[in-house]
């Protein structure tokens, strides 16, 4: 994999990070974060896609890496949920 591959596999992910945080309703961080968002949700959703024996819908293939797009953003519209969800928040009258 060249450094340009790894780049737009880089910028990729952070667009899945970002759409699944809109989708989820939660936003921490920045860039890095949504990122690191996109690659767990491309874990959580391929995961879950296999479990339910879903096939994989639409996939951008770098050399030899293969990046489930609608997966990833799924699995991390799904993180930053249960994210948001745990997150004790302050109320005050």
């Amino acid at each position: 994999m060249t450094v340009f591959e790894f780049l737009f596999l880089l910028l990729v992910a952070g667009v899945c990070g970002a759409l699944g945080q809109a989708i989820g309703g939660y936003s921490r961080g920045g860039c890095l974060v949504s990122i690191a968002l996109g690659f767990i949700g491309a874990l959580l959703g391929v995961w879950l896609s296999r479990l339910m024996g879903l096939p994989e819908i639409f996939a951008i293939k770098f050399d030899t890496v293969d990046f489930p797009v609608i997966w990833s953003i799924i699995g991390a519209a799904l993180f930053v949920a249960i994210l948001g969800f745990l997150q004790r928040r302050n109320i005050s009258p």
